[in-house]
């Protein structure tokens, strides 16, 4: 087959689901690979050294085609810039690109924003060929969630084009049982919606070492750490957790909780930590894919949360997967699937999002547990990966889609 893949990430993003090494391997089953993305500028909205925008740049990056068309590099918090992106990217997807890539067998599109369909549509359009939508973000609702789009009727008009996407893509890819259900309340066809759970990058994940001078540089030695690593947005509502740190710090002196990453409410967090003189809580800045495993490996706990809301109850953070690879284990403050999967990976305790004492009672728990129990919740987390999550069973049964939709 040949296969077009739409990506708004790509390589030298941290792409780590469906990005280089997924393409790879989908070449090494004897497929062949186009990719159509922007300018590598994610997440500070800043074109990476080494790239310049322009009309289009063709690059070559272990054997796979990439093509990459002009957009506006934007990832702040202004929802109108965001937009400005989106569809910047879409039009010289739509156009420039439309003329760049060989006819596909398939497109494969990787949804990030809505707008990611337009070329794929005109494709379509132009060869005939059907088109596997990878819902990674619901939409509307994840626009809803971060507050940043506000536009009268705007939400309308998303949903319209959200449900035309749906109609004329010939299989849809979702993360969790619980986007299936959302989307079948919709109208989508059960027989159309295929899940395929995300994996992690398990080369980095996996067989965690500790580098003393890692655990120096950041503070890490001689504590209990309940590590959060990730974005820290609105969806997140990381509030609830500093407020667990408040909960503890006087009674748990030994534990401190880290948060590694960035994102819009970072500054929020870190001013309200200072703020309140929560000495026990641990800022490290966003680090490359290749640095997180060596904190991760610092980690005694590790911590998902997100937002009470529909959002967090019907989604998977991809956080869920890497945890469960990493052989730690994990306080799941989520409503929703991923509690779901911690409980039956026994890999860990789940309790309610955005509750502060039910988070600090959390901590207690495995605080004062056994090491020895932790170790194996660790251990049945990752087998419980293998078992169900592997990036090589992800691809097989992402081949397996793409031959569906001929």
């Amino acid at each position: 087959m040949k296969i077009l893949l739409i990506f708004s990430l790509f390589q030298p993003e941290p792409n780590h689901l469906k990005g280089l090494a997924y393409a790879r391997q989908i070449a090494r089953e004897g497929h062949s690979i186009q990719v159509l993305t922007g300018f590598p500028n994610y997440p500070d909205g800043k074109v990476y050294k080494g790239y310049k925008l322009k009309w289009r740049m063709r690059e070559l990056m272990d054997g796979i085609e990439v093509i990459r068309v002009v957009h506006y590099p934007s990832h702040d918090r202004s929802g109108m810039r965001r937009f400005i992106n989106y569809f910047s990217f879409a039009l010289a997807a739509s156009s420039i690109g439309l003329f760049s890539v060989r006819r596909p067998d398939v497109i494969h599109v990787c949804q990030g924003s809505p707008t990611l369909m337009m070329p794929a549509i005109l494709l379509k359009i132009l060869y005939r060929v059907p088109i596997v939508l990878d819902i990674q973000d619901l939409w509307p609702e994840s626009v809803i969630s971060s507050g940043m789009f506000n536009v009268p009727g705007g939400l309308w008009v998303l949903h319209l084009w959200c449900r035309f996407t749906y109609a004329v893509s010939n299989k849809i890819i979702v993360l969790s049982s619980g986007y299936k259900a959302l989307l079948e309340k919709r109208g989508v066809h059960r027989d159309k919606i295929e899940i395929v759970y995300n994996w992690c990058d398990e080369s980095s994940i996996e067989n965690l070492q500790r580098n003393e001078n890692v655990g120096v540089i950041f503070g890490l030695h001689d504590k209990f750490n309940v590590v959060f690593a990730g974005t820290m947005g609105k969806v997140q509502a990381l509030d609830a957790v500093l407020d667990a740190a408040d909960l503890i710090k006087t009674e748990l002196p030994g534990v401190q909780l880290v948060f590694v990453g960035g994102g819009v409410d970072l500054p929020k967090l870190m001013n309200s930590a200072s703020s309140r003189n929560l000495t026990n809580v641990v800022f490290i800045p966003r680090q490359p894919a290749s640095e997180i495993s060596k904190i991760l490996a610092f980690a005694d706990v590790l911590l998902i949360h997100l937002r009470g809301d529909l959002l967090g109850r019907i989604g998977i953070p991809q956080k869920t997967q890497a945890y469960l690879a990493s052989g730690k284990p994990i306080i799941v403050a989520v409503d929703g699937e991923a509690a779901e999967i911690v409980k039956a990976a026994h890999a860990g305790i789940s309790c309610m999002p955005e509750d502060s004492a039910a988070i600090a009672s959390a901590i207690r728990q495995l605080y004062a547990m056994p090491v020895v129990e932790r170790e194996v919740m660790g251990k049945n987390g990752q087998r419980y990966y293998h078992e169900n999550f592997s990036f090589m069973k992800g691809v097989t049964k992402m081949i397996n889609i793409y031959q569906k939709s001929l």
